[in-house]
């Protein structure tokens, strides 16, 4: 092994290790979200989509959550866990999607609609929360939908692809925020189809954030944890997986016999695939230093937190029953 590449190994060695003595002395969890860096994944003590890290958040009896994630994912974490201390290791880890939502925007086009319930995706600031009604995942967010009258109008923000997929789904008629993710924007069709040609037993699954010329030729749409449970269940041993490429590491161990294909992006890049820049900003040595340092913190004023916290309770309410 050449030189530089053992001191690399060793200092890595070194990080995972003072990484696990941090959690123990410290009293910390690592919360990952299944689009981190593979490395990061592996030093987490729980791995999951918006909704499962939400209730992990929320249910931790530890003094800090270090957030291997996004800044609104670490904001939910605050705001449904007031006695724990949250970490997020990069503040510049925004989300394009959180973005495209200013909350002063927001607020003028609730008054513009008067009467509506307004739903959230949670992939949107503590602002937007406060504004909303409920909030939901894309794993529960056709049960939230249903579970609003018939006879009640839906605001629905910010995803409009996950909301005209929702639409599909329910039949309901609703208004929807202009705002998407870049990531789930990027796949090509084009390039998809010719790949399912190279790979014809191969089934199309993706995330409701793409678009809805994808959706349509997916032999499966969900969540990121309903994407990994249907290669996990399904007899099909070829997959083309259309959503941020960062799920295969989980997804692989789950099935390690069954051929993982990352759907590619219009874009040439690196790896070929869609990856968000915003998640790949965490690294195992950012991790370690936040711990170490218990810095930076997310902190959100109280009043907001209160009225940012209604609405997700509310989602946590209907996916009970």
């Amino acid at each position: 092994m050449p030189w530089l590449a053992l001191v690399e190994m060793l200092q890595r060695e070194f990080i995972v290790s003072e990484i696990e003595r941090l959690k123990k002395e410290k009293s910390m969890i690592v919360l990952a979200h299944y689009y981190q860096d593979k490395s990061v994944q592996d030093v987490a003590d729980y791995i999951g989509d918006s909704l499962g890290l939400s209730i992990e958040a929320q249910r931790t009896n530890a003094k800090a959550i270090v957030f291997a994630g996004v800044h609104f994912m670490a904001e939910t974490a605050k705001i449904l866990n007031l006695r724990c201390k949250v970490l997020l290791p990069d503040m510049a880890a925004g989300c394009s999607l959180s973005d495209a939502c200013p909350p002063d925007s927001f607020r003028e086009f609730i008054l513009m609609h008067p009467d509506h319930v307004v739903v959230s995706y949670i992939n949107c600031s503590a602002e937007i929360k406060a504004e909303s009604d409920i909030i939901c995942t894309s794993a529960n967010a056709e049960k939230v939908i249903r579970s609003i009258p018939i006879d009640e109008p839906i605001i629905f923000a910010p995803d409009k692809n996950l909301g005209n997929y929702l639409i599909q789904k329910t039949g309901r008629k609703m208004l929807l925020w202009d705002g998407a993710c870049v990531v789930h924007e990027a796949f090509s069709i084009d390039k998809i189809l010719v790949l399912h040609q190279q790979h014809p037993q191969a089934k199309i699954i993706a995330h409701p954030e793409s678009e809805p010329h994808l959706l349509r030729v997916a032999h499966f749409v969900g969540s990121t944890t309903a994407l990994i449970n249907f290669v996990k269940k399904d007899s099909c041993n070829q997959f083309i997986v259309a959503t941020e490429a960062g799920i295969l590491h989980e997804m692989a161990k789950e099935v390690p016999g069954k051929l993982l294909i990352p759907a590619p992006a219009k874009e040439d890049n690196t790896c070929a695939c869609s990856e968000c820049g915003f998640m790949k900003l965490t690294t195992v040595e950012k991790v370690y230093n936040c711990m170490l340092n218990e810095y930076p913190e997310i902190e959100i004023e109280e009043s907001l937190r209160v009225r940012a916290l209604r609405p997700i309770l509310q989602m946590v309410e209907i996916t009970k029953n």
